[in-house]
């Protein structure tokens, strides 16, 4: 079973579930596609485990009780954890963190989008400002986004002065959501960790934080999540977001993200258009998933 560009699970399952009965090689086969799909050997072993036991004690040879079963399994682990975005203040804070490269420039700009589908009003605040094609480039897709953006006075400005002036914005403007890009990457990792300690200070000063939210590129898998660790260790994330989720190849990310983590996903990013950011629902997820 060669992966190619256009595999996937709910690909991959199709075959192993239209079989007469369940065997020996369904095990194998669905081992293989799980493994292959980043669940992790950690995970595709549990949820694999708990297939034997459901198969053995509901005594079923049927490959589409398999398939139900599996769904249901999935969907039973990703609902786990509470994948509701905490936004009721006003403003409602958001810092948005991650390592550069993961998108997070593009994932503010279709969130911006997500929240104006539902009638709230965006201000972005471009306190990455070491880069400063940063700030244009953050620019570019709050306008896409139908944000306003309030960017840095001067070149190399402090980014928690640059995060307190976008709170105030919001409060004198009556702004609902407030989302404030951050450094993705400095000399050393305690100098980002002082500086996302410093923003945050400054803008509890003003207004609650609703949200820490680390962004991540599910096609890096494990990879991207041990860069990630230092900000789950130090930065207080809330809730994760998944970009560059296309099809389901890497769609066992998504759960092993979260059992490693302890952290719900909170959004998912499923193609580059400035729509393609969504709320993430367990039950739908895991329907896309297994099929």
């Amino acid at each position: 079973m060669a992966q190619t560009s256009s595999w996937s699970l709910s690909g991959a399952l199709k075959g192993m579930f239209t079989k007469p009965t369940i065997d020996e090689t369904t095990w194998e086969d669905l081992e293989y596609a799980l493994l292959t799909a980043d669940f992790g050997p950690d995970v595709t072993e549990a949820v694999i485990d708990d297939l034997h036991a459901k198969v053995d004690r509901y005594r079923t040879t049927d490959p589409r009780d398999l398939q139900r079963m599996l769904r249901e399994s999935i969907e039973e682990r990703l609902s786990k954890y509470d994948t509701t975005l905490k936004l009721s203040e006003r403003p409602a804070v958001v810092l948005v963190v991650g390592v550069n490269g993961v998108g997070k420039t593009t994932t503010i700009g279709k969130f911006s989008k997500f929240l104006g589908t539902y009638g709230r009003s965006v201000v972005v605040g471009a306190a990455d400002t070491f880069r400063a094609a940063a700030v244009d480039q953050l620019a570019t897709w709050a306008e896409r986004g139908g944000a306003q953006i309030v960017r840095p006075q001067q070149h190399g400005q402090d980014p928690a002065s640059v995060a307190f002036q976008t709170v105030d914005f919001a409060k004198r403007n009556g702004i609902e959501i407030v989302l404030i890009d951050t450094a993705g990457r400095l000399q050393t990792k305690g100098g980002l960790m002082d500086e996302l300690s410093k923003i945050r200070r400054v803008v509890e000063k003003q207004a609650p934080i609703a949200e820490v939210l680390l962004v991540l590129d599910a096609t890096t898998g494990q990879n991207g999540l041990a860069q990630a660790e230092a900000f789950i260790e130090h930065a207080g994330v809330t809730g994760l977001v998944l970009t560059k989720l296309d099809g389901s190849a890497k769609g066992g990310f998504v759960l092993a993200v979260q059992e490693k983590t302890g952290i719900p996903i909170k959004l998912v990013g499923q193609g580059e258009g400035i729509h393609d950011l969504t709320g993430f629902t367990p039950h739908v997820f895991a329907q896309k998933l297994v099929g």
